[in-house]
């Protein structure tokens, strides 16, 4: 009876959090004389309203779901992974660079070879800063803040520098992908009215699945989640704390770097200098955030900030309205999500926890602690 409640919340509170971005960005555009029902109108016409935006939608949601797995991972850690950017980054150029550089290989080698180099990339790239993290103790958050900037840097210097000319167009930009190793199908691209939605899409509905199976079927994922929840009770158990942080983070950077190759192989089929850090890092954490980490919570704050992206676009041209308002709206969003202990003391006025339930937490928590004391008690002795 407890589960059921604490779902009915965590359904609640997301719920909740989007609703009050979305009346605040209404307000918003009311205060700058913007009319907000043509302005929601028109996102939802640029975002659902044909095939194509369906399926621009859905493109723009792929990458999304792919960062957002890889931060809900090193979160049941227990920190953050800031550097979705840089790792996804890492995934886009690896994959590209192998793309271009073996164009004859056969598309049955060519694709699935790309993508695993794409992901390792991204492991990679995260796995310095778990490594840090596990024997040295520093923070994860400034290390992978620090990466975001270095692999953006080093991106635009191998472009540069280290590409051959062959596989480059200018110093801006490669020259594109062979067809052997696209993630577009022409039928899919066909179906959805010339849209750029590709294979991925399917990837990342398997990586839903196969992490949700990783995180709460497998030993490793029991692991990962004991590591967050409690570090030193983990050691106690058995457990090697520091092996379990390097390979979460391994884990959550193959994810992200994952996403970063649905931009090189499926949307751009190249790369180019990046001026910024990826926004599908950030925005996956913030889908992640929002879908409380769960794959099925992650599959619909990914649709949804797709909606958004795709359709503030629709609402710069069709309504007027900039899209600096959309940004604001999300960041809103996040905003509620981030301060969802107001939101969650809201819902507990109308859901209340009864007395059977405030027992059985209580013997959770209980339980949960046992380790700690019992570890606590025996260096004592």
């Amino acid at each position: 009876m407890h589960n059921r409640t604490e779902r009915i919340r965590n359904i609640l509170i997301p719920v909740i959090s989007v609703i009050l971005g979305l009346l605040l960005g209404g307000l918003l555009m009311i205060a700058f004389g913007y009319n907000p029902i043509s302005g929601y109108a028109w996102m939802l016409d640029a975002s659902l309203g044909s095939t194509r935006s369906i399926g621009e939608t859905l493109r723009q949601a792929t990458p999304l779901i792919f960062t957002a797995l890889g931060f809900s991972v090193a979160n049941s850690a227990g920190f953050f992974n800031i550097g979705l950017s840089g790792q996804a980054l890492s995934g886009w150029v690896a994959s590209v660079w192998f793309a271009l550089a073996f164009p004859d290989m056969p598309r049955l080698l060519m694709l699935p070879l790309a993508v695993l180099i794409g992901a390792a990339a991204g492991a990679v790239a995260a796995a310095i800063p778990g490594f840090l993290r596990a024997f040295f103790g520093t923070s994860e958050v400034i290390v992978t803040i620090m990466m975001n900037y270095i692999l953006l840097y080093l991106s635009t210097f191998m472009l540069q520098n280290v590409m051959p000319e062959s596989m480059r167009n200018n110093l801006d930009a490669s020259k594109p992908i062979a067809e052997n190793a696209t993630l577009r199908l022409p039928w899919l691209t066909e179906f959805f009215g010339g849209s750029r939605v590709n294979s991925g899409l399917f990837l990342a509905l398997l990586m839903l699945v196969l992490v949700w199976f990783l995180m709460k079927k497998t030993t490793l994922g029991y692991e990962i989640r004991s590591v967050g929840l409690n570090p030193y009770a983990s050691e106690y158990a058995g457990m090697s704390s520091r092996r379990t942080i390097v390979m979460s983070m391994v884990i959550s950077g193959g994810l992200a770097g994952l996403g970063g190759v649905m931009e090189g192989l499926g949307t751009y089929q190249n790369f180019f200098v990046q001026t910024g850090s990826l926004a599908i890092g950030f925005d996956g954490m913030a889908v992640s955030l929002l879908g409380s980490g769960t794959s099925i919570g992650i599959l619909l704050s990914a649709l949804l900030f797709s909606v958004l992206k795709i359709g503030g676009l629709g609402m710069q041209t069709g309504a007027n309205i900039p899209f600096e308002i959309v940004n604001v709206s999300i960041a809103l969003i996040i905003f509620f999500v981030g301060i969802n202990y107001i939101v969650r003391v809201a819902v507990n006025k109308f859901l209340p926890m009864r007395k059977d339930e405030a027992i059985e937490a209580i013997v959770v928590m209980e339980t949960a602690l046992e380790p700690d004391e019992e570890k606590a008690e025996g260096g004592e002795e």
